[in-house]
């Protein structure tokens, strides 16, 4: 009789919790006035995070890849030198700053091809504006590109605005350096909303003042800046720069 008494006093309380299921049970230990339980709303973020993380990545916008422009006979660095006729996409147009900036030489390395600065003496930028459209590099937009540095050159983002303005960002791309030889292409992205702005001198690409939360809803033109000078052939400062994407969201010119 004692026996049975025990096992049913044991037996009885988990028969009950489980009828009452995980609801009863909270509700017999809830404190009164108790807040409810904190979803995606009460992480702490304020409404601008918890928009931005509903935000959708925005599609792509081109992928330039280049190719040679047309030459005859043997090709030497002269016939290297970077045109129009080296972009791959129709809509897409090529603009070129700095004193040396028609120096910039189409190679092909590891079947890919890509725009050298080796022989410019001077600092030089490479842009791609679209014929269509403005880029809109608010939000999540990224540029993501196949580069290669030599000896302590970066390569920085570089936006025209639609008023001819030339602004270089403060981030860098860069890729490793090693003991000896030349370094190795490397994937890497660019944001656009956490990072400087300096404006660019288009001629002598010499960087200025510092611009404060510049608009990029409509850029005209997009790419990347050397701002060291190269040292020609040979294992010497220089950069290339191989394919690019842009991810951002568009508006009609």
């Amino acid at each position: 009789m004692s026996r049975n008494f025990t096992v049913a006093s044991i037996v009885a309380p988990i028969v009950l919790l489980a009828w009452g299921g995980p609801g009863a049970y909270a509700q017999t230990n809830a404190q009164p006035n108790s807040p409810p339980s904190a979803g995606p709303a009460g992480l702490g973020l304020s409404p601008e995070a918890l928009a931005e993380l509903r935000e959708v990545p925005p599609p792509l916008v081109f992928r330039e890849t280049w190719k040679q422009p047309p030459y005859t006979g043997r090709l030497t660095d002269p016939k290297r030198r970077v045109t129009q006729d080296a972009v791959t996409n129709p809509n897409l147009q090529l603009q070129l700053y700095g004193p040396d900036a028609q120096d910039v030489e189409v190679y092909n390395h590891y079947g890919h091809f890509d725009l050298w600065t080796g022989l410019t003496p001077s600092p030089v930028a490479v842009t791609l504006r679209d014929r269509n459209v403005y880029f809109d590099l608010t939000g999540l937009a990224t540029l993501r590109a196949r580069t290669r540095t030599e000896d302590l050159h970066v390569l920085h983002p570089v936006v025209k605005l639609p008023d001819g303005t030339l602004l270089v960002g403060s981030q860098t791309l860069s890729s490793p350096q090693p003991l000896m030889g030349g370094g190795d292409f490397v994937v890497s992205e660019v944001t656009f909303d956490a990072q400087r702005w300096f404006q660019l001198d288009p001629q002598n690409l010499v960087v200025t003042r510092e611009v404060k939360s510049p608009d990029l809803s409509r850029v005209d033109a997009i790419g990347f800046a050397d701002l060291m000078p190269s040292g020609g052939h040979g294992f010497s400062g220089c950069s290339n720069i191989s394919w690019m994407e842009l991810y951002a969201k568009t508006h009609r010119r």
